[in-house]
């Protein structure tokens, strides 16, 4: 579709507006036939925690999950499309994609079949994501010019911290990490998928920065092949956004373990390729509050026998204070949105 010379970074942009575009459409066009095969193939739908808000029980019940199958379908062929699918970087973001997507496959299957919202141990869960982390941060880190590859780059300064082998171990932890994040985030109608929209936006821009070389004399660090980076980050958005509309409260369906833990994942990975880690904390600034509050809740519970928030992850304790799951969603969102300009401060 492409020729050779198309595959230079200066045409990143355009092509990531490509792949926004047909991600999206397709999920569009797609959406409705994807919820008719799922409610077809799932009985009960996605099993609702008993100990979670009661309103949920009544309102999700029998709404069919694996709904990230309609961002992965869509947001892959996207990126076979209009991204550079040679450069190591697009392949193992791929590769990533499919991996964790298949966990969380497998994660939600056995979660339908024995209707109970608890499937594969944590264990096993945990296990897979630290290997394909761990394979993913390795051919990230030697795809990386030697004198980038080890570096940790602090925001608004002009710092930076060689890491050594201690890298690897680190690209790991934000991988899985961000995988998990998202996972966490996945449980009100519409709050992952329109958080992971802005994020992925952001780090599309940062992408082009540190991507095309008349750029290279900004803050941020020149990093060869990775302008692809945005066609992924744009393919992935644009499959964001055509699954919100099937997503927004009340939801036809959910995401589910299918796409939060490859779209997390991918988040993880893009960061690690484009050196910019701590800024992913930034912009996904609530998805590190939702990691963050089930540890407190966690370590207070076994500390004390009583409950920190009234219920972890957080967007729960909200709704226990009483706020509308819409109100929740909303405020997330534009909690987002302003560390995702804090964000894209960074750059200059």
């Amino acid at each position: 579709m492409w020729t050779m010379w198309s595959y230079m970074p200066e045409t990143a942009l355009l092509r990531a507006m490509c792949a926004f575009g047909l991600a999206f459409l397709l999920s569009l066009l797609t959406g409705k036939k994807l919820i008719q095969f799922l409610k077809g193939h799932e009985k009960g739908g996605q099993p609702i925690r008993d100990d979670g808000p009661q309103r949920h029980l009544e309102e999700k019940k029998g709404t069919p999950t694996m709904g990230g199958l309609l961002i992965l379908g869509t947001s892959l062929l996207s990126i076979f499309l209009f991204a550079n699918v040679k450069h190591h970087f697009v392949w193992i973001c791929i590769v990533v994609l499919i991996v964790f997507g298949l966990t969380g496959f497998a994660d939600d299957y056995v979660k339908i079949k024995k209707q109970t919202p608890n499937a594969m141990t944590a264990k096993m869960k945990l296990f897979i994501q630290l290997m394909a982390a761990l394979l993913a941060a390795n051919v990230i880190t030697a795809a990386t010019p030697n004198s980038l590859k080890s570096l940790l780059f602090i925001p608004f300064t002009d710092w930076s911290f060689q890491l050594s082998w201690l890298y690897s171990l680190f690209a790991l932890i934000v991988i899985s990490g961000a995988s998990n994040a998202v996972n966490l985030s996945d449980g009100l109608d519409g709050l992952a998928a329109g958080m992971l929209t802005i994020v992925f936006s952001v780090f599309m821009v940062i992408a082009i920065v540190t991507g095309v070389p008349i750029f290279s004399e900004t803050a941020v660090p020149y990093i060869p092949k990775s302008a692809e980076m945005a066609v992924v980050c744009a393919a992935l958005a644009g499959g964001c956004v055509g699954f919100l509309c099937f997503n927004l409260k009340k939801a036809q369906v959910f995401m589910g373990d299918t796409g939060s833990l490859a779209l997390g994942a991918a988040l993880g990975v893009i960061a690690v390729i484009l050196k910019h880690e701590i800024v992913l904390a930034i912009a996904g600034i609530v998805f590190v509050a939702e990691t963050v509050s089930v540890m407190i809740q966690v370590a207070y519970f076994k500390k004390t026998g009583k409950r920190f928030f009234k219920m972890a992850p957080i967007h729960h304790h909200f709704e226990q204070l009483g706020w509308s799951e819409t109100k929740v969603v909303y405020t997330f969102w534009g909690v987002t949105f302003v560390a995702s300009l804090i964000a894209l401060l960074t750059l200059i």
